[in-house]
């Protein structure tokens, strides 16, 4: 709703009521058509201040409508609501605290004056729901900011602080004070001035040379920076519109392009993701249990054991989030380095001392293990840490594939061990997997959960297994690309193929990023490779199942990635980020090929794709088959947050959604056909089952999953 007042004795006060974010519902629009109206026709109102109620101006329109066309079809459209605000012949001014986004700064583009509180942000973010500015917004902005600013800020949907956006011209005025009080008396100030250059819809665009080169050349790096999205080309075309057509026509063109990207797959993907990401936070387990009912214990204090690459990204982290953190290294030289680096990164913020001493985590709320993956190791820092840490304190470790009871095992208070697996970068990567095992409490888990809403992680609870949820899907995945190569392909056909898909590298750029070693211990560890397998004719089948010991052989010759200069591809130095074909590699698999009688064929990017990601989809059936995670959803926001799943295809398990569960069975069934050794392509129960039940909407798979024992 709309509220509406008269203050000072002529100007109307509108203030938009719509908690948390007072989003642009129908019922918001009804009532702000009809205070706008009342103001026009009222002729003791001479100005208008436009506001949102309890902060934020406005978040925008109602996402929860986007999927229901009846709703979005009740009530005035958002365009005709600003076409009345631009043409009120009385100065409209918003008063904007807190943050006006998407729907909610076309509104204030729609006013006459834009004041705002010096705190407040502002932005256009609707490419990363798959769309455009549909109400007017790829049309104004151009006008009022010129067309470099505008297409930078729609395309990019990235959120302006309130002191750029001054600069730029978006905003009139700033205050530190109370915005709306401000605003009345600007708005008495510019009662009776003339308001045609005010209107942005009578204004034409800031003209730009050399017009048409400029966006060719905005739509091939739209292009390459989308990989294949639609919203971003579309921004693009929509912005063109605003500086080569009046007003009125690219106001048509902008609503065309908005019915298109509206009811497309991907625009549904990225709603799918928007709701994902809040859902992961209720912590719902597949048996009905909630974990966000348990009173967690506050954790004030931390300790991070191990200051490698990890280490260090979750001790700023956790400083980050205002805990107070000791980290620990016994490694002097380390140690040193360790507090050079996080310094750099917090820039020279306090809240973390080191220490070489395990004692020093004594009085820590919670302690995290972040050293190298070797179980030994991480037992006896366990061990330790029983006796070490105060009763109540939280033993996590950082392992991404280890046994959590194993550690637990270690300690006398199994109920407070979890798995705390961050995402490298972790200080900037944004998920988080909260490994809960048998033991585990759930006050254990809600405290870890609620650690990591404070540090803005996308924080996902799952179960114990080897690799957990993210790493055991991906290990299929890693999997047929190793095949593939095997067949005939090469890493950049592989790579390529993927980075089409969407993702911002392909699995093997990945790999070199990673580091080729960290998958080499952990195959050690699991006894696939090392003593006891011939290094120089290493067999292709472990355990009865086809095996490729290609990585293995990569690191036996001191090729770990971009660490090492020479992975899959060659760097120009350790450490480098430009990926170059390595003619070595090429020789490599051709020997490698010829040695184990195996065959080059032709593989094209489908099959790539296929085989890649069916996989790694048909384990996700498993994951959820198994109770190790909550949910198909649960799934997804641990595939798009933590490994580079193209939001606009909406996470592995969405994706074989709008494939087609019975597209993904037949395909997997073929290449299990082909490739009978390979038993991650034979086609998981659950997913038969559900193309057997006529394969329900995602929503409603768990009422197939019932039945089987969760393990959160």
């Amino acid at each position: 709703m709309a509220q509406y007042r008269i203050v000072s004795g002529s100007v109307a006060v509108i203030s938009i009521q719509n908690p948390p974010v007072n989003a642009l519902s129908a019922a918001v629009r009804e009532g702000l058509l009809l205070s706008v109206r009342a103001a026009a026709s009222d002729p003791l109102v001479r100005s208008v201040v436009i506001s949102g109620h309890n902060g934020p101006f406005c978040g925008g329109a109602d996402i929860k409508e986007f999927g229901n066309v009846s709703h979005l079809e009740s009530g005035p459209h958002l365009v005709e609501i600003f076409e009345s605000v631009e043409a009120l012949a009385k100065p409209v001014v918003a008063a904007i605290e807190g943050f006006a986004l998407g729907g909610g700064l076309e509104l204030a583009l729609a006013c006459h004056y834009r004041f705002g509180h010096s705190e407040a942000r502002v932005g256009l973010p609707e490419v990363s729901l798959g769309l455009l500015p549909g109400a007017g917004g790829s049309q104004r902005l151009p006008r009022l900011l010129g067309v470099r600013a505008a297409l930078d800020m729609i395309v990019t949907g990235r959120h302006v602080a309130a002191g750029e956006a001054l600069k730029l011209g978006l905003l009139d005025r700033l205050t530190d004070g109370n915005t709306v009080d401000a605003a009345v008396r600007f708005a008495q100030s510019v009662e009776g001035k003339p308001l045609d250059d005010r209107r942005l819809g009578n204004r034409p665009c800031p003209p730009l040379e050399n017009i048409d080169a400029f966006f060719e050349e905005a739509l091939i790096h739209a292009r390459g920076q989308a990989r294949g999205a639609a919203a971003p080309l579309a921004c693009v075309q929509a912005v063109r519109g605003a500086a080569t057509l009046p007003f009125l026509k690219g106001m048509e063109l902008e609503k065309r392009l908005m019915e298109t990207l509206m009811t497309s797959g991907q625009a549904q993907a990225s709603r799918y993701c928007f709701f994902t990401e809040r859902g992961a936070a209720r912590w719902t387990t597949p048996t009905g249990a909630r974990w966000d009912t348990c009173r967690a214990r506050p954790i004030s204090t931390a300790a991070v054991i191990g200051l490698g690459t990890m280490g260090r990204g979750i001790t700023v982290a956790l400083a980050r989030a205002g805990l107070s953190v000791v980290a620990v290294e016994t490694q002097e030289h380390q140690l040193d380095q360790a507090q050079r680096a996080v310094s750099r990164m917090l820039k020279g913020r306090g809240g973390v001392s080191y220490s070489a001493d395990l004692q020093a985590a004594a009085g820590a709320d919670l302690v995290v293990e972040a050293v190298f993956e070797d179980m030994a190791v991480k037992e006896e820092i366990f061990k330790q840490l029983s006796s070490v840490c105060k009763p109540g304190a939280l033993l996590a470790s950082n392992t991404s594939s280890l046994d959590i009871d194993r550690l637990a095992s270690c300690t006398l208070r199994p109920e407070q061990v979890l798995g705390m697996h961050f995402f490298a970068p972790a200080h900037v990567m944004r998920l988080l997997e909260v490994v809960s095992g048998p033991r585990t409490s759930p006050q254990t888990v809600a405290a870890a959960m609620q650690l990591g809403r404070r540090m803005g992680k996308v924080s996902v609870a799952v179960g114990n297994c080897p690799g957990f949820v993210g790493n055991r899907m991906l290990k299929p995945y890693l999997e047929q690309a190793y095949f593939l190569l095997e067949e005939g392909a090469s890493p950049e056909l592989v790579d390529a193929a993927l980075e089409e898909f969407g993702f911002p590298m392909g699995v093997f750029k990945m790999s070199d990023l990673s580091g080729l070693d960290i998958g080499w211990r952990v195959r050690k560890e699991e006894g696939l490779t090392g003593p006891g397998v011939s290094a120089d004719q290493p067999m292709r089948s472990r355990r009865g199942r086809r095996y490729s010991p290609l990585g293995d052989l990569m690191c036996e010759e001191g090729r770990y990635g971009q660490k090492t200069g020479r992975g899959w591809y060659l760097y120009d130095r350790p450490g480098g980020r430009v990926a170059r074909s390595d003619p070595w590699l090429r020789s490599f698999l051709e020997e490698y090929r010829a040695r184990h009688g195996l065959l080059a064929r032709r593989i094209d990017q489908q099959e790539v794709l296929e085989r890649c990601l069916y996989a790694l989809i048909n384990e996700g059936f498993r994951v959820l088959e198994d109770g190790v995670a909550a949910s198909p959803q649960n799934i997804d926001a641990i595939y798009v947050f933590g490994y580079g799943w193209p939001k606009h295809r909406g996470g592995p398990m969405f994706y074989a959604a709008q494939v087609g569960l019975a597209r993904v069975l037949e395909g997997l069934e073929k290449y299990h056909k082909a490739h009978p050794d390979s038993p991650h392509l034979q086609p998981c129960s659950l997913l038969r089952r559900l193309v057997a039940s006529g394969s329900p909407p995602i929503h409603k798979w768990s009422e197939v999953v019932k039945g089987h024992r969760s393990q959160l």
